[in-house]
């Protein structure tokens, strides 16, 4: 049995769409499946815990589709669809994921080398001859504040879970705009949803505050900035629809990479962030790079916080760590 959830309003609503033309590759191949289709904010976790939690000892095997091995998700969405599934796993252990990347960003898909026929995905995902593990990052709020997002869930959580990266400061700033950005859904309908982050990201830099903070590394060294850009713990090279933040990141290894800008003007940021696409930028003073298992982050004012693009609320104290090879992944 494979378990889908759809995201309808991937790609602007073309979620459905694409949705019924996989629904015809499962009916050709004549495997069993159930597809569930999300209705906002935070039903992709609440559908990915129920279908694994453990069903209680004594349970009838043959009625508890809760104790099949392994349990098979098919995540039809962008990154955040995915980050709400990954969110809500319960046993990862036993639960193979495969994931359909049809987002303005598709971040995680692009560090896989993804093949970009849809048909030829859902092939090698139906045949899961290739399971691949892959890191995952936690992040902890150590602190929250009472500001949230436009789009958040009922119940923020003390802890979440990323695949590809969680950041503060200016990145973060620019995921929240985006979020229910007009000029988002308009790109995303003819094809050029990833300009949203680049033409948000300029207008976020060119105000951004001036705010310091303290960056703690697992070695216990520390690092101070006066003004800090953004930090960000990168799991895999990109985020925000193309920056190569890590362009070495290993996704296997049970570390991060740990990467930030500050104490810079803005307009030589200007000038970083491209260079940022090609993955050529830690020469840059100002800039650095740190490969770490776990690092502790306080500002000296709350601000706004992604995980893989995803924003709650604003924190002032947080904390990341790397859960090594986590993820089971179909492809």
């Amino acid at each position: 049995m494979y378990y889908c959830i759809v995201n309808p309003s991937a790609r602007s609503g073309k979620g459905k769409e694409i949705w019924e033309k996989l629904e015809k590759k499962f009916d050709e191949k004549g495997f069993e499946y159930r597809a569930v289709f999300t209705k906002g904010p935070g039903h992709a976790t609440k559908l990915a815990r129920n279908l694994t939690t453990k069903a209680p000892e004594g349970e009838n095997d043959s009625t508890n589709k809760k104790h099949e091995s392994p349990i098979k998700l098919v995540v039809l969405g962008g990154d955040g669809t995915l980050n709400e599934v990954v969110n809500g796993i319960q046993d990862f252990e036993n639960t193979l994921v495969g994931y359909i990347p049809i987002g303005s960003s598709n971040d995680f898909a692009r560090d896989l080398s993804y093949p970009k026929d849809i048909d030829t995905l859902l092939d090698k995902i139906i045949e899961a001859q290739n399971v691949r593990t892959l890191d995952l990052g936690k992040l902890t709020y150590n602190s929250m504040s009472r500001e949230t997002s436009r789009l958040h869930d009922d119940k923020i959580a003390v802890t979440r879970i990323f695949d590809v990266s969680s950041g503060i400061g200016f990145d973060a700033a620019v995921c929240e705009q985006a979020l229910s950005s007009g000029t988002k859904n308009f790109l995303n309908k003819i094809g050029l949803g990833k300009l949203t982050y680049g033409s948000i990201a300029l207008r976020q830099l060119l105000g951004a505050e001036k705010v310091p903070c303290e960056i703690i590394l697992d070695n216990g060294e520390s690092i101070h900035l006066k003004r800090f850009i953004f930090i960000a713990a990168m799991i895999h090279h990109h985020e925000g629809g193309g920056f190569n933040f890590a362009p070495k990141a290993d996704l296997t290894d049970g570390k991060f990479d740990i990467v930030y800008a500050g104490d810079m003007p803005a307009i030589k940021m200007l000038f970083t962030l491209p260079m940022s696409f090609l993955g050529n930028y830690y020469w840059i003073k100002g800039v650095g790079h740190h490969v770490v298992r776990k690092a502790t982050i306080k500002t000296d004012k709350p601000m706004w916080v992604h995980t893989d693009g995803e924003v709650s609320v604003k924190s002032d104290h947080i904390t990341w760590e790397c859960l090594q090879q986590k993820l089971r992944m179909m492809n």
